[in-house]
């Protein structure tokens, strides 16, 4: 069985984070580990509380793993300070680790900031270059880039600067500011842009959406699929896990990750 791991912030509603990490990547087939970088006290309505482990303890996790079942992949989320990154990007350096998945979580679904200033800047230096891929909504690839994204067009040129700026291939999701769930992704593998189109499902839960699409790149890369057909395998999961209509909470809820244990498949 392939292995995939997983290096981010716990969420204790189970919507996103590591929780909905590991779902996703059960769902999809390959075994699941985790690094835990913070604990999050949060639901879906918001988060009330952010409890960082310290670096030593994030190394003893990420070498704990390595050492003993080498991952196939590493999906990177909720980091949110530099000496974690630094930390996250000394081990995978170490450890050689491939098809590394970065989905640069910076604020929350409700709106609550994820990641300290400084941090954002040690992400841009120490860890997007390590990245096989990173996967930003528009208000991320805003923050990354400088540029302001209002149409199709301009989510391109975000795609093309992130390569460009830092040697990995970008997927800029369209889910936030654009009115279609369309994506784009630029890479080396194409000399141009390449557009996964995808219809906009009037859900209005939404917890987890970014963790969910990262880890299921992450766990297909894992399998051996080049990075089109995982990006295109994880959007159909994701659209399927949204579909379902799961309604939890009281704000905006989870996906159901088990849709299709839910469906008898």
């Amino acid at each position: 069985m392939r292995k995939a791991l997983t290096i981010a912030g716990s969420d204790s509603s189970g919507g996103a984070g590591i929780q909905a990490d590991i779902k996703t990547m059960t769902m999809n087939g390959v075994y699941a580990m985790s690094a835990v970088t913070a604990l999050t006290a949060q639901n879906t309505t918001g988060v009330t509380g952010i409890l960082e482990v310290s670096p030593e303890f994030l190394i003893q996790q990420i070498d704990a793993v390595f050492e003993d079942i080498y991952p196939d992949a590493v999906k990177i989320g909720m980091v949110s300070s530099s000496d974690l990154i630094r930390s996250i990007a000394d081990r995978l350096e170490h450890y050689r680790a491939k098809n590394i998945v970065v989905d640069p979580v910076m604020v929350a679904t409700s709106g609550a900031r994820l990641i300290e200033e400084d941090a954002v800047e040690t992400l841009k230096t120490s860890l997007l270059p390590l990245a096989t891929v990173i996967t930003p909504n528009i208000p991320e690839a805003e923050i990354l880039t400088g540029m302001t994204i209002k149409d199709e067009k301009s989510m391109e040129e975000a795609a093309r600067e992130l390569y460009s700026r830092y040697g990995c291939a970008a997927l800029v999701k369209g889910g936030h500011s654009i009115n279609v769930a369309n994506d784009v992704l630029y890479s080396a593998d194409n000399k141009e842009p390449v557009w996964f189109k995808g219809q906009r499902i009037e859900n209005p839960n939404t917890h987890g959406t970014g963790c969910t699409l990262s880890s299921a790149i992450a766990s297909n890369l894992a399998k051996g699929y080049s990075l089109k057909e995982s990006v295109e395998r994880a959007k159909d999961y994701l659209s399927g896990a949204l579909a379902a209509m799961l309604d939890l909470g009281r704000g905006s809820g989870p996906l159901a990750h088990n849709y299709l244990l839910i469906k008898g498949e």
